[in-house]
Parts: C-alpha cells; sequence; structure tokens
C-alpha cells in the first residue's frame, strides 16, 4: 500500500499525470513488489518455475488493477480521490490473495 501511494502520488501530484495513470502506475509497481514478497515470505515458495508464476501473479495483478480502478472510478464522485483509493486498494488486497493463493502459490 506505501508503494501504491508513493508512487500514485509522486506522479498525480508532483508530475500531474493524470490520476487513473498514475493510479495505475502504482499499482503496478507495487504488484511486482509484491510479487517477491508473496514468494519469499507469504506463501515461501519454492516453485522452481519462477516465470510462470511470476506470469500468473501478474494476471491476478492486472484483473486487480481492473477491480481496483473501477472502485476508484465508482467511489471517487462519493468521496475524496484518496479515500476512494484506499477503500479500492482493501477491495482488491482480498481479491489478490486469495486468488494468489488458490492459484498462483499452489505449487
Amino acid at each position: 500500500m506505501v508503494i501504491d501511494f508513493s508512487i500514485t502520488i509522486l506522479l498525480k501530484e508532483k508530475l500531474k499525470v493524470h490520476r487513473y495513470i498514475s493510479s495505475s502506475a502504482g499499482f503496478t509497481v507495487a504488484a511486482s513488489s509484491n510479487y517477491l514478497v508473496n514468494r519469499l515470505w507469504t506463501f515461501s515458495s519454492t516453485n522452481p518455475k519462477i516465470f510462470t508464476e511470476y506470469g500468473k501473479f501478474m494476471i491476478i495483478s492486472i484483473i486487480g488493477l481492473a477491480i481496483n480502478n473501477l472502485f476508484l472510478y465508482l467511489f471517487e464522485k462519493k468521496v475524496r480521490f484518496y479515500f476512494a483509493k484506499l477503500f479500492a486498494i482493501g477491495v482488491t488486497l482480498v481479491w489478490n490473495f486469495l486468488a494468489n493463493y488458490y492459484i498462483t502459490f499452489t505449487y
């Protein structure tokens, strides 16, 4: 979440990149770092097919990105952008954990 917000804020507020592009970039950088954390710590994966595992993880993350942007779009009109982003991250976190638990790290 820290990486996601940091990249989003840097791009949106400092570099004036569109909010959805900023949010997507933050999400993508966070997803890649999350793969490493999940592989090494959360799931302690020993799967030798790292590229296949990473591919599954990124497909799940791309679906998560769609979920994230959908919730961001739905809620940013009701609450401030960063509150909507916080909610979207929470929903996406649940999706990503469950999908990766049952699909990516089942080796």
